[in-house]
């Protein structure tokens, strides 16, 4: 295993972004397998998806565009599964993270 002080700034980033990605995937019902309707909470994956906004948003300028396209790519798909999958979709800019991205259509 590498030693900390070795990993580049922009892994520690995307890493750290995938990680919410998955979490927020999997709170808005996009898990695999039979229990993934048990495992959705939107609670909690708007806080997720917002946490994740915020910190793409902070991020990008200094990961460059080659690393943040796809961060804002996922980031964007997850605003809108989350919007599917809302019995009451929020209001057009006022979803999770919308604060961050501006409104997801």
């Amino acid at each position: 295993m590498r030693d900390i002080a070795e990993v580049p700034a922009v892994e520690v980033i995307t890493t750290a972004a995938v990680h919410l990605m998955s979490a927020a995937a999997v709170k808005c019902g996009l898990a695999d397998g039979a229990d993934a309707q048990e495992l959705k909470d939107l609670d909690e994956a708007r806080k997720l998806i917002t946490a994740l906004a915020g910190f793409v948003t902070a991020a990008a300028p200094e990961i460059g565009s080659q690393h943040a396209g796809p961060l804002r790519d996922g980031l964007r798909s997850l605003q809108l599964a989350f919007r599917e999958a809302s019995e009451f979709p929020d209001a057009p800019g006022k979803g999770p993270g919308e604060k961050f991205t501006g409104a997801v259509n």
